[in-house]
This record gives C-alpha cells, structure tokens and sequence, in this order.
C-alpha cells in the first residue's frame, strides 16, 4: 500500500484537476447534535462525488504502465463512472460503462456528457460488474475495477486534506460502498499518526460489509435494497474487508428513513445537496448522539448526484427532522 510521500504526490496530481473541497464546520448542525461536526464536502469536486480524485490517479498510473491501452471498459451506480469518464476524456481514451437496468438517470445523463458510452446490464451493480468483465476480455478493454490500490490513492487524498485541516478530531464516519472512501480514511490516518477513530456507515437493507466486519469473513448477501445506490454492494471485497477490521471501529446500520432525514437535515442546516450514500454519515452520526457528545467529529459528505425527482419528493415529504 502507498506511503505518505506517494499520498501527497496523488495529492499534487488532484489539485491540478481540482481545488481541494472545504470542510466546514456548521453551527447549525452542532446545536442540533450537540457536538462539533465538520463536514468534508466532497459534493463539491468537479463531478459532486469525491471518486473523481481515484480515476484521476488511477489512469494516470494506468498511462504509465500501459501507454499502448486502448480502452477502458467498467461498472458503476454512477460516481466511479463519472470519475473514470473525466480521467478518460481528459487522457483521450474511449471509456465503456455498465450500469444496471433503472439506474439514476442523471448520472447516466452526466456519464454521456463527459463522453462514456453507458450500457444498461443487469439487475443491480454487481450483474453489471460481471458484464463488464466479459466485455473487457471479449473486445480487449482495459477492465477497471471498482476497487484497486491506485483508487484508493487517489480517494485518500480528500482524507489528508480533512486530516491535517482539523486537527484533534474524535472519530469520522465514514460510507462504505465498495470501500476505497474508508480504506482511504484508515491508510491516511495511520500515515499521519493519528489516533482518530473511523467508523464505517452501511445502509441496512445493503449490509454485507457489516455482516462480513462482524464475522471474520466474506458474506455476500442476495440482495441489496436501498435509496443510497452508491452503497448498494452485495459482494464485499476481501482488500477492503482487511483494511476495515484492521483499522475501523466498528460499522453503523442506518435505514433508509434515517437517510432520507439526514438528506433534509443537510438541507435545513447547511444548504447543501447530498445524495443518500452522502448522506449515511450524518444518519450515523445522528444515530450515535450521545456517545459524542461535547466532542469533534468530522462526517463525509460523499456526493450530492441524487436525481431532481427523487430529491423532490423527499423533500416534499412533510415528516419533521429532529432537533
């Protein structure tokens, strides 16, 4: 795995992509939580998700040791799509993407704007995973997976800007999809010596990291129903699993009311936009009040690519948020 010295690199190779994303700290949200809460806005990276850092350094690396590809083909609910979309225009490589039948809409609207040809697969992300990995060896694409050490490079850089901006924080917690957001947190905490604790966030109906967290090893369940699409994971994976039991705390459930009441609390505290997946962390923080209490803690705000009409009804949906 990557030391601090290739971290920064990956750092200076995003920012010249990119602005670093802010991480603020909401008074709004700390009267409502009882704690000091910053949030790492990565809805704010060029395509509102914080996977654009990982493609960037992941083709990067990929030129690097393979200057003669000629494609890329993968799988993705959306924002691994984008990041790899914008990596592969900016590079000048045609990108393929396979997406389940249904997906959001605007995320496939946004993957076609940066270029990708996006291919409806399957019934959910790994049927389509599958999908792409036969595509890539039947046409001779450089398949990209949605998990690999150069991503998880490339994510850990908004960790060391959240790391080393607020110093002292208690615990962050932290989404999990596939898990390259998390395992970014964990190498880039113990890079920095930190005694910070990291807590993973899975939805309830899609908790096959907890289920494997909990027992020591790989559980891959049926099915994965959830409003936050981006941690809609049935098939955990085993690099990321290491990383989680060696360095986080444990892993939170939060159910899709607590989402969507986390999604409006965003909204009301802090005018920000957040898809469900960036929204877990707040659900989880919510959840865990108590315990901290009179503390810092920091939430990822992962994303905000949630379609126009989903949003509108949530919120239209008159259930009040809790004080």
């Amino acid at each position: 795995m990557f030391d601090l010295a290739q971290l920064r690199q990956s750092a200076e190779l995003v920012h010249r992509h990119m602005a670093p994303t802010p991480q603020l700290a909401w008074p709004l949200l700390a009267q409502r939580l009882g704690c000091e809460v910053w949030v790492k806005h990565e809805n704010h990276a060029p395509t509102a998700a914080f996977k654009v850092r990982g493609g960037l350094v992941y083709i990067d690396a990929l030129l690097r040791r393979e200057p003669q590809v000629r494609g890329l083909v993968t799988a993705t609910r959306g924002n691994h799509g984008q990041s790899l979309a914008l990596a592969a225009r900016a590079a000048g490589l045609a990108i393929r993407i396979l997406v389940p039948h249904g997906n959001a809409r605007e995320k496939n609207a946004a993957m076609r704007a940066l270029g990708a040809e996006v291919i409806e697969h399957g019934r959910d992300f790994d049927e389509a995973r599958a999908e792409a990995a036969r595509l890539a060896e039947r046409d001779d694409l450089h398949w990209v997976p949605s998990l690999h050490e150069d991503l998880v490079r490339g994510v850990a850089t908004y960790a060391l800007e959240l790391l080393e901006a607020v110093p002292n924080l208690r615990r962050v917690y932290v989404p999990i999809g596939l898990g390259s957001g998390i395992c970014g947190m964990i190498r880039t905490r113990d890079l920095l010596g930190l005694d910070t604790e990291i807590v993973g966030v899975v939805a309830s109906g899609a908790d096959a990291y907890a289920q494997s967290f909990e027992q020591g090893r790989l559980v891959q369940t049926d099915r994965a129903d959830t409003l936050a699409d981006g941690m809609a994971c049935r098939q955990p994976q085993q690099l990321a699993l290491d990383m989680i039991r060696a360095g986080a705390a444990r892993i939170v459930r939060v159910g899709d009311e607590e989402i969507r009441t986390a999604i409006r609390t965003y909204h009301e505290d802090t005018h920000n936009l957040a898809e469900g997946a960036g929204a877990a962390a707040l659900a989880a923080l919510m959840q865990e009040r108590e315990l901290n209490a009179g503390q810092r803690v920091a939430v990822v705000l992962s994303g905000a690519n949630i379609d126009r009409t989903a949003l509108a009804e949530l919120l239209r949906d008159e259930a009040p948020v809790a004080a």
